[in-house]
């Protein structure tokens, strides 16, 4: 049975004899702190001899008594068992925190500056290791399509691709409805709510469509490859392939880019269609446009030169957006904190490098007459 804490106090001599005895554990916080509490403030010795247990919360409470006493206290017949314990603590907390001294403003901002350049770089440099990776893997698969891993491709195409048609469908029909809705509102005090058409159009096979459907499969589907080989690096599964001497290229990381790649063209077709027939009937119901002249002016508005601007950003895009999240998963470390930072890391630096994407080919389709 655990015998309770007790200090029993005496005077010899005009020094102080504090004699502690039963049970010095964290279990009796509260006794222990109020008896502590309680002793007089003379020098003195602190006899241990009784003590039956003690661990590393009494043996501070005792320490920080000594402390705040100024050294007036002393411990004595200290038992051999709880002499290591007693002298771990008396180190701890000796050295004073270092003064923090007042940096200036402008070296500070160079110094991070400098910090982020080296960061950017080494960004970028690893995600040109990760893309060298899936190109030569993809370059392995080609050469030896026997090896190729043609069924996980499939399975994550299923699992990015068709799976995720109802959303992007829903969100694109719903987005292209409120694009026309406020062209319509927008144009009509200028008499010129036709050009709603031309604008839905353009905007949306050559910009809208292709960004809204990357950006949402970045939080769809990059999120969960960032996790799943997260996932797999906690539990050391990455690990334990290149023991075996598999390269998680191959087996982990091409087959979710490749399924990505190829999904991202039909979603984004999928999505500008859904857009366009949002925005129609918007243009039917709410601008009294009927279907057929929605579908002649936007045949005039749009060329096929628009269709396969969107069409050619997507699998760039796609790509762009494998090759972080794939690259953001392997980076976690063994802690469910280090994932879940990963996992949003990929998503920012994902939409983040889509739309610089984006803006690098809006400029080139306008220098060559698209």
């Amino acid at each position: 049975m655990t015998a309770q804490p007790s200090i029993t106090t005496s005077t010899l001599a005009g020094r102080l004899k504090v004699v502690a005895g039963g049970t010095w554990t964290i279990a009796f916080a509260r006794e222990l702190e109020a008896l502590v509490a309680g002793l007089p403030t003379q020098s003195g010795d602190i006899d241990l001899a009784a003590v039956e247990r003690i661990d590393t919360f009494g043996a501070w409470l005792l320490e920080d008594l000594m402390r705040k006493r100024g050294g007036q206290l002393e411990l004595a017949a200290v038992p051999d068992r709880f002499r290591g314990l007693l002298g771990e603590v008396s180190y701890a907390n000796r050295e004073a925190p270092p003064s923090r001294r007042k940096r200036n403003g402008l070296v500070a901002f160079i110094e991070l500056s400098g910090e982020n350049t080296f960061k950017f770089f080494g960004e970028l440099w690893e995600f040109t290791a990760m893309l060298g990776a899936v190109a030569a893997a993809a370059g392995a698969a080609i050469v030896r399509p026997r090896f190729s891993r043609f069924t996980s491709i499939v399975h994550h195409l299923d699992r990015v691709g068709f799976q995720a048609i109802g959303i992007i469908a829903l969100m694109t029909f719903l987005v292209g409805g409120i694009l026309s809705q406020q062209g319509i509102y927008h144009f009509r005090r200028f008499g010129a709510e036709d050009y709603v058409v031309n604008m839905l159009g353009i905007l949306v096979l050559r910009e809208i469509g292709v960004l809204l459907v990357t950006i949402m499969v970045a939080g769809r589907s990059g999120s969960a490859y960032t996790a799943e080989l997260g996932s797999m690096k906690m539990r050391e599964e990455v690990d334990a392939l290149k023991t075996m001497g598999v390269d998680p290229a191959d087996v982990l990381v091409l087959p979710r880019v490749a399924a990505l790649v190829v999904a991202m063209p039909i979603l984004t077709f999928i999505g500008s269609m859904a857009a366009l027939i949002g925005g129609g009937l918007v243009a039917w119901f709410y601008g009294g446009m009927s279907p057929e002249i929605f579908v002649s002016k936007l045949r005039d508005a749009v060329s096929i030169h628009d269709f396969l601007i969107g069409m050619i950003k997507a699998p760039v895009m796609a790509l762009v957006v494998g090759v972080v999240a794939c690259m953001e998963g392997m980076r976690v470390q063994g802690s469910a904190e280090s994932l879940g930072m990963k996992t949003t890391t990929s998503v920012v630096k994902s939409i983040f490098m889509v739309i610089v994407l984006d803006g690098l080919f809006a400029m080139f389709f306008a220098s060559i007459g698209w």
